[in-house]
């Protein structure tokens, strides 16, 4: 077990998050902090979801931080072996891996109001913090519905996020469940060596062109000798995204014309309309994270593919059962069912001033102040937190706005000196919540799809229904009359007193 170790700032995680909070630190000048990571290499869901075919949805361009430009991109789209080098890169350039502690999972972490610190649990020794930013992500631990019988299948089982790559799937039954940003991915990347593919469908997925290509010798050489082009490149990007996100979250009914377009691609491939019809969604494009592929509709339509509309209801041996009756036998199973979201495990070990856990404070739906701090909870921070998430940008412009926010609230603990905390008000968290769902009634999110988006009391908790450039606004700098200051209990009079020196005998 490693010694105790104090630190200024302890950050959890080191993904997009973590690491831009790590960067943002030493540019600030604060040196004393560790990243505890439960893994043995930086990268987060980047590093976790290596499954074939895994990419980005987000130009490249604008999926990397601003402060860190990548001139040398291959593709406008990414995949998921040049994402990964590139955190590993900015680990390298920023110097971080100093403050790296690999393989250092947080069990527990505790406010201690006596000692004015939060108390670290690790897998591999403690640590105490006077601030924590925890930076563990939204898409960090794999769901896997609860199915009667899974324990008692006969092959393989596995999450998309813990792909199996010992396992040849050559000839093999594979069945995947869901149809979400994993699957279509997976779908057609290992389509053509399974002997037989099953997809089980519950919800059909409205899925767009994607217009990838690779990113020539000349443009990048561009990008390398004039760095203004890179900068410009994304600005270009952010900006055509800035202009749609109206039509999500205020004019919903424009985005029929879309939906003309991906029943157009979706005609182009599919020309049985039986599966056309399995395949078209009844909701609101938009309602649900639009996705994006060339591939995938193309490998539905392969003679060794089967679309079966329902979701997986029961396993009886190597049989998989849907809710429709249908039966299909396989040799491997893979979930593509998403994340713990909305009902974050790392919450459970987060202890407020109250002894109550984070998730106990968020049994009725995720809340915090401007997707950062969390009422009960002094000198806390988290990065994507609740309503930061987006449907058609990029996160890395949500977590830059973030760390503005992280920046401010450490100096503004620097202004007040001493021991003090920040503790945010409930009224402010209240105010801000309310005024967020109330801008969500107005969005296509509210279109009554069941998504990931949602919580279990039927709440959009985890998209914010702005534009980038509104969040960063409303995250530029700490309001002090939303928090209270909290001071350090002075320690006893006989504790500050200094020890008397006994006289000389005489």
């Amino acid at each position: 077990m490693a010694k105790h170790e104090h630190v200024r700032v302890a950050v959890i995680g080191s993904g997009f998050g973590g690491l831009g909070a790590a960067v943002r630190l030493r540019r600030e000048g604060i040196t004393d902090f560790v990243v505890l990571e439960r893994a043995d290499s930086v990268g987060g869901t980047w590093r976790d979801n290596s499954y074939p075919g895994c990419a980005c949805d987000v130009p490249s361009h604008l999926y990397s931080f601003s402060f860190a430009p990548n001139p040398d991109w291959p593709r406008a789209f990414s995949g998921q072996r040049h994402i990964r080098a590139y955190l590993e890169h900015v680990a390298d350039t920023f110097g971080i891996r100093p403050h790296l502690r690999l393989g250092h999972e947080v069990m527990r972490m505790a406010w201690d109001e006596e000692g004015f610190k939060w108390d670290i649990e690790t897998s591999r020794g403690s640590f105490s913090a006077d601030v924590v930013v925890s930076a563990t992500g939204p898409l960090s631990d794999p769901k896997i519905p609860d199915i009667p019988g899974l324990d008692g299948f006969t092959g393989k089982v596995f999450h998309s996020a813990r792909w199996d790559h010992d396992l040849d799937l050559t000839g093999k039954r594979v069945a995947v469940v869901g149809t979400g940003a994993s699957a279509i991915q997976i779908i057609p990347a290992i389509q053509p060596k399974v002997g037989r593919l099953t997809v089980l469908q519950r919800t059909p997925p409205w899925v767009m062109p994607r217009v990838d290509r690779a990113i020539s010798g000349a443009e990048r050489w561009v990008h390398r000798q004039l760095p203004f082009t890179t900068a410009a490149r994304r600005g270009v990007l952010w900006g055509i995204r800035e202009l749609q996100v109206s039509a999500f979250t205020k004019r919903p009914a424009v985005l029929g014309m879309v939906e003309r377009l991906a029943k157009t691609n979706m005609a182009k491939s599919i020309k049985d309309p039986a599966l056309r019809a399995k395949l078209t969604p009844s909701y609101r494009i938009g309602c649900k994270r639009i996705l994006l592929s060339n591939a995938y509709y193309p490998a539905l339509a392969q003679p060794n593919v089967d679309v079966v509309a329902a979701g997986l209801k029961e396993v009886r041996g190597n049989v998989l059962v849907a809710s429709d009756g249908t039966e299909t036998e396989a040799d491997v199973i893979v979930f593509g069912t998403g994340f713990h979201v909305t009902d974050l495990p790392i919450a459970a070990r987060v202890i407020g001033r109250d002894g109550r856990s984070l998730a106990d404070h968020w049994k009725g739906g995720m809340e915090s102040l401007r997707g950062a701090t969390a009422a009960g909870f002094p000198n806390w921070m988290t990065i994507i937190g609740p309503n930061t998430g987006l449907g058609n940008s990029s996160m890395i412009l949500m977590i830059e706005s973030q760390l503005n926010y992280l920046a401010d609230y450490l100096r503004q603990l620097d202004v007040l000196g001493g021991r003090a905390a920040l503790a945010v008000r409930p009224s402010a968290v209240g105010a801000w919540n309310r005024k967020v769902q109330a801008r969500m009634e107005r969005t296509v999110w509210a279109g009554g799809c069941e998504s990931w988006y949602l919580d279990a009391n039927g709440r959009n908790t985890t998209l914010w229904p702005g534009t980038t450039g509104e969040f960063r606004r409303e995250t530029r700098t700490v309001d002090l009359a939303e928090y209270e200051v909290l001071r350090a209990p002075a320690a006893p009079a006989a504790a500050r007193r200094a020890p008397r020196r006994k006289e000389s005998a005489k």
